[in-house]
């Protein structure tokens, strides 16, 4: 089985492979294909690829005998897709450097820029979608048998982009739920892998509201203790009595609706952003990488624990909330969806994981092509979303507006409007100024050659 994987010279490709790597059952992934832009970076990725294949069981056999699936690398996106099974989209419009700048320029406004929030995250939404949409229709011509499992950002906003070419056969996968799940289970004494997660929104902007084990509901009782509710990542962000207030546990994007003030500040008064962090410690490692002498995957080791740590810290210093614990450093994210994902499709193994797919008649505030993120049963005709209750009001609205921004973004993206990408900016709730929308729009556009395109009324 063939796995294509786009930005394929993204630092957290190995991840995928040792996921791959650890899964020894039958008819598993044989031969993977990375596909960049950039062949420096596909050609470090590689390296630490083939250190982690030496390093497994039987790193040395075929695949076919339970050797480590063989990788390929090429800039050509075509070749990549030909004869694929499985194609997973990870790629960064614009690098790490469009990142910085879409942090820079929202903060010089006032506003958020966190890349998948806000002014950010509409800025790189309106960069990637026409790319996305491109990958969708040549996907839909060189391998129309393929499913796409999309992990890049804006993840909702690009799946439904996609889906709009793909259907079903695109379905967008996000670690966020699954690490908000375990930790939840932790702080109740509970099998996170027993568990069943009632969880539902969009993309980061979804709420954990019932955890049940053997059948009953077990948030209740974390609701009531605050010292248990205070124990992990979300309760420290949140504080105990706001999420017992919301009687829910929100994922952890929602700090920055909830303490934006406070989220701004951080980010202003920080000594960099977080893209410009990444943007400066991916650069060292390439660069490390490129020079040929250290051990690749060492390297790599090192920097992906100091990626992890950082992770949120503005956001936690404007909580208070101190250094993330150990528990929350651990993998078993995305990539660990994203093989399940895939087991289940080619193997039937059906199971039930948190994906962002199309609502049909999920949430009826929304419509049915709207791209959701919810609890789904997956089998080998795809991931099937389960019902659930509706939202409260106050996430139904929030839900709802940032989904109605979702769609203006792929209507600029599609027409290459201003006007409308004007429009986009100032419905978001954390932006919620025309003129502050103008100009960022004007802001984005210098800043990025690829938004060029935004010069129609």
């Amino acid at each position: 089985m063939k796995l294509t994987i786009l930005g394929g010279g993204g630092f957290r490709v190995p991840l995928v492979y040792g996921a791959l790597l650890a899964d020894r059952s039958p008819g598993r992934v044989t031969q993977v294909t990375l596909h960049d832009l950039d062949a420096g970076r596909l050609g470090a990725v590689a390296r630490v690829l083939a250190e982690q294949a030496a390093a497994s069981p039987g790193g040395t056999a075929r695949p076919e005998a339970g050797g480590a699936p063989t990788v390929s690398h090429t800039t050509d996106l075509d070749e990549a897709l030909r004869g694929a099974d499985f194609v997973f989209s990870a790629i960064r419009v614009g690098g790490l450097e469009g990142r910085a700048a879409d942090e820079r320029v929202a903060l010089d406004h006032g506003v958020l820029g966190q890349e998948t929030v806000g002014a950010g995250g509409i800025a790189y939404g309106l960069r990637t979608v026409p790319v996305a949409v491109d990958i969708a229709r040549r996907v839909a011509r060189l391998a129309p048998d393929a499913w796409v499992i999309n992990f890049t950002n804006p993840a909702g906003l690009v799946t439904e982009a996609m889906s709009r070419h793909l259907g079903d056969r695109v379905i967008g996968i996000c670690d966020s739920p699954v690490g908000l799940g375990r930790r939840v289970a932790r702080a109740l004494g509970a099998d996170p892998d027993r568990a069943w997660i009632d969880y539902v929104g969009l993309n980061h902007l979804g709420w954990l509201r019932g955890l049940r084990v053997a059948g009953r509901d077990e948030l209740p009782r974390l609701l009531a203790d605050p010292e248990a509710l205070g124990s992990f990542e979300e309760g420290k962000l949140f504080g105990p009595e706001w999420l017992a207030s919301l009687g829910a546990i929100p994922n952890e994007y929602l700090h920055y609706y909830y303490f934006n003030r406070e989220a701004v500040r951080a980010y202003r008064e920080a000594e960099q952003t977080r893209g410009a962090f990444l943007r400066d410690q991916q650069a060292r490692f390439y660069e490390v990488m490129e020079q040929g002498h250290a051990p690749a995957l060492a390297t790599w080791d090192r920097t992906r624990a100091e990626r992890e740590a950082t992770y949120m810290a503005a956001n936690r210093e404007a909580a208070g909330a101190g250094e993330r614990d150990a528990s929350d450093l651990e993998s078993g994210g995305y990539e660990q969806v994203a093989l399940a994902l895939m087991r289940a499709i080619a193997r039937d193994e059906r199971t039930t994981l948190i994906l962002n797919v199309r609502n049909r008649t999920t949430l009826g505030a929304l419509d049915a092509d709207a791209v959701i993120e919810v609890p789904c049963l997956v089998d080998a005709s795809g991931a099937h979303p389960v019902s659930v209750d509706p939202l409260p009001g106050h996430a139904t609205g929030l839900v709802c507006a940032v989904k109605a921004v979702e769609r203006e973004v792929m209507n600029a993206a599609d027409s290459g409007s201003r006007a409308t990408a004007v429009k986009a900016f100032a419905l978001h709730p954390l932006v919620d100024s025309v003129a502050v929308a103008h100009r960022l729009v004007d802001g984005y556009t210098r800043a990025h050659p690829g938004l060029a395109y935004l010069n129609r009324p």
